[in-house]
């Protein structure tokens, strides 16, 4: 099966690329005045290169719940993880999210977060055999991930063990 149930790109927010637009501007207006034109234009090319490189790296991760023959599988980044070995999923607000990620943060989790996003997921590991304890992904769309991985196996938080 190659249907997606649920898929989202984690690209950078537009201030971030007003923000190095107008960086590069200043750097480029700051070499023409110290070198050569030649020399303002080739330095502040490869920052531009290096720049939307990192930019496009950085939010290109994907944060995704694809089904397969085997079942389905929850893909963060480049991690990836069979959705049956997943505990109960829960959506955090972004006070939530703060504290997970920094006060009551286990050094062992998985952690695909990024800073203009201010809100998560949390997914407890369930395999013996992993360290990993959770994994905690930022997400624009935290309950539609809760949503997805539930609909894909994970328990469910209104279940009662």
């Amino acid at each position: 099966m190659s249907t997606t149930a649920y898929s989202e790109r984690l690209h950078v927010p537009l201030r971030w690329w007003a923000l190095a637009t107008m960086f590069l501007a200043t750097v480029l207006l700051a070499f023409l005045v110290a070198t050569p034109a030649w020399v303002a234009f080739a330095a502040t090319g490869v920052l531009v290169v290096a720049t939307v490189t990192l930019f496009l790296q950085y939010g290109g991760a994907r944060v995704a719940v694809v089904p397969s023959d085997e079942g389905a599988v929850f893909q963060a980044g480049r991690a990836h993880i069979p959705v049956d070995l997943l505990g109960v999923p829960v959506a955090l607000d972004a006070a939530a999210s703060r504290r997970v990620a920094g006060v009551d943060a286990d050094a062992r989790a998985f952690l695909l977060l990024r800073p203009y996003l201010s809100r998560s997921v949390h997914v407890p590991v369930q395999d013996p055999a992993d360290p990993t304890p959770y994994w905690l992904v930022s997400t624009r769309h935290p309950q539609g991930l809760v949503d997805a991985l539930v609909a894909a196996g994970a328990p469910s938080g209104a279940r009662q063990d």
